[in-house]
């Protein structure tokens, strides 16, 4: 419904079809080089003020990410937020409850380098046990409706029983008929 692009979409399965789960990434370079240079000079005022302006980037990164992107059903109800480097990652993942405050906030996973792999394949594991529970509930279902009818063929056939017995006794009335008949025409 807009004409942003996002960086990357991946193809993910949903019920039959598929949807798109937004990756975008994002390098708030000059932010992250005033932390740097502060840490190198030990400028502890420096480092704080350049760390907080880190974290209010990425805040507004990720709400970015979440308005342009985010786009149900069209897309997940969450994207990706790929921070491109391994030291911005780590600076980002030791702030506590940033990233948690992102994911609920945003609906948007901060992933890094390395751990951007696990993410894909944590949220695959998901859909493939999403795909299995579902699988199980049809098989449920199949097995449900199977009880049933196996109940009502069991009632059939002791019906179907009852009927054969019933034509076996009358076979046995036939069988003394015809011996009586037997003797008198004998005699």
């Amino acid at each position: 419904g807009s004409s942003a692009r996002v960086e990357f979409a991946i193809k993910v399965p949903v019920d039959g079809g598929y949807t798109w789960l937004p990756v975008d990434a994002k390098f708030p370079k000059e932010d992250y080089e005033r932390l740097v240079d502060a840490a190198e000079k030990a400028d502890k005022e420096s480092v704080a003020k350049a760390s907080k302006q880190l974290e209010i980037t990425l805040k507004a990164c990720a709400k970015t990410i979440a308005e342009k992107y985010i786009k149900t059903p069209d897309t997940t109800d969450y994207a990706v937020l790929y921070l491109p480097t391994e030291g911005l990652f780590a600076e980002i993942a030791r702030k506590p409850g940033l990233t948690e405050f992102i994911q609920q906030n945003y609906r948007v996973v901060v992933a890094g380098p390395t751990t951007f792999s696990a993410v894909l394949t944590s949220l695959q594991l998901a859909f493939r046990t999403l795909a299995i529970q579902q699988r199980g509930d049809e098989v449920w279902k199949v097995l449900g409706s199977t009880k049933a009818e196996f109940s009502k063929f069991g009632d059939v056939i002791d019906k179907v029983n009852k009927k054969i017995t019933e034509a076996g006794n009358q076979l046995e009335q036939v069988g003394v008929r015809s011996r009586a008949i037997e003797r008198s025409l004998s005699g």
